[in-house]
């Protein structure tokens, strides 16, 4: 039956429905469709939230989850049917053991469910590669069904000033950007490129990149993509689809010696992702899109690396700290909101455009539409 969640301090209360929306997955694979469905509300175990979601970002990710093509177990295993990681709300109930968490607090839910905080990965700063993590929206229900669990320990506060639309997609696509500056070792000053720049993850890298002091080259087509990078601190934007040498052109751009780093969100942009850093000597070139397994290679001819110093690195999503402080940034008026919003009865919609390559920016389901 419905219940109240309520803090004893503040005598916060909410409703608590039995039953909620969500978007759920109806047919895992290739084709995979998604409808809008009523489904049970969960209790929070003892050390655990519940978190009533007023947003969710829609990211590539669940798509491959969704389709199952990263070699990924698929969700049906764990009898996941909602996907789904870039969740913001308010908690509206606090398992029996939570101290730290209260009713009407705002919380978020990441790509990382949960980790198990006792490895040397957990203990050092390489917690989302924990061997026994979880993850949201694939091994436990994701932020597409508006009321969902949250350990208290790995649930990201959300600070005053930043709204639950730009903090939903901080969950994802700017703390795992965040992460990919601050590993790739780029100074004030220094070149760098984003293939896919336009894009959910590509547009956060872009504002934050250019709030670091880096130069910002996006690479990306139309002029509705070009408008968005240069007005979010690109200092050119590359057409690829204009430009008939886009390696020449971002040479060019690049001070006539090429990018000192290479943030590859766009998966398609990692066959010639190498070719950006010119002459360039100690180049980085970032992994950070998924591409569906075995489709896509990233290398080149080993004396290219040698002569070059050239490196090439992955990585995954943001930890508690990294999304901590993409949220600062936003706070500070350094992160905007670029997005479109969507209801929850048009989350399917948002979903399909997204499949279909057709968002700048970012999709955002608004759960009280």
């Amino acid at each position: 039956m419905a219940s109240n969640g309520s803090d004893g301090a503040s005598q916060k209360t909410y409703y608590i429905p039995k039953e909620c929306k969500a978007g759920v997955c109806v047919k895992e694979g290739p084709n995979f469709e998604v409808k809008v469905e009523m489904v049970p509300v969960p209790e929070p175990g003892p050390d655990e939230v519940l978190l009533k979601l007023n947003t969710t970002g829609i990211c590539f990710s669940d798509l491959h989850y969704m389709i199952g093509d990263i070699g990924l177990p698929p969700m049906s295993r764990f009898g996941v049917r909602s996907p789904g990681h870039e969740g913001a709300g308010v908690v509206v109930k606090v398992g029996a053991n939570v101290k730290d968490w209260k009713v009407g607090d705002r919380g978020g839910v990441k790509p990382v469910w949960n980790t198990c905080g006792a490895c040397e990965l957990c203990w050092g700063d390489k917690e989302t590669y924990c061997p026994k993590e979880i993850l949201a929206g694939l091994s436990v229900s994701g932020t597409y069904q508006q009321y969902i669990v949250s350990p208290a320990r790995y649930t990201s506060p959300i600070p005053d000033g930043v709204d639950d639309f730009i903090a939903g997609p901080i969950m994802c696509s700017a703390s795992t950007i965040y992460r990919s500056l601050v590993e790739s070792g780029l100074e004030p000053g220094n070149w760098a490129v984003f293939p896919g720049g336009g894009g959910g993850v590509g547009i956060q890298g872009v504002q934050l990149a250019k709030a670091m002091g880096m130069r910002v080259i996006a690479i990306d087509t139309g002029e509705d993509k070009k408008a968005l990078c240069l007005r979010m601190g690109a200092e050119a934007f590359v057409d690829f689809k204009e430009v008939e040498d886009v390696a020449a052109e971002v040479t060019k751009i690049a001070d006539g010696v090429g990018a000192h780093g290479v943030f590859v969100t766009a998966p398609p942009a990692y066959k010639t992702a190498i070719s950006y850093v010119g002459n360039r000597i100690g180049a980085i070139v970032m992994c950070i899109g998924l591409p569906a397994a075995g489709t896509t290679t990233i290398g080149g001819d080993p004396t290219q690396f040698v002569f070059k110093n050239l490196t090439v690195k992955g990585t995954l999503v943001g930890s508690m700290k990294d999304t901590h402080m993409a949220l600062d940034y936003a706070k500070r008026g350094l992160l905007k909101p670029i997005y479109e919003k969507f209801p929850i009865d048009r989350l399917p919609e948002a979903v399909e455009k997204l499949r279909a390559g057709k968002v700048a920016g970012r999709c955002v389901v608004d759960f009280n539409a």
